[in-house]
């Protein structure tokens, strides 16, 4: 298993905390509904890369 630290700048979510890091053991990142471009808006993700 990956010792992963996951950083997240949205404060009102409930398992953000005080340092900008997320306490949930693992994330979903899904795409922005009827959004197909292949570029970063497809997803909020900040690390997102589009696929080969």
């Amino acid at each position: 298993m990956m010792n992963q630290t996951i950083h997240c700048s949205v404060a009102t979510c409930r398992h953000h905390d005080a340092q900008n890091r997320c306490q949930l053991d693992s994330i979903r990142v899904t795409p922005n509904c009827n959004c197909h471009s292949g570029k970063c808006d497809e997803s909020m993700c900040g690390s997102y890369e589009a696929g080969k």
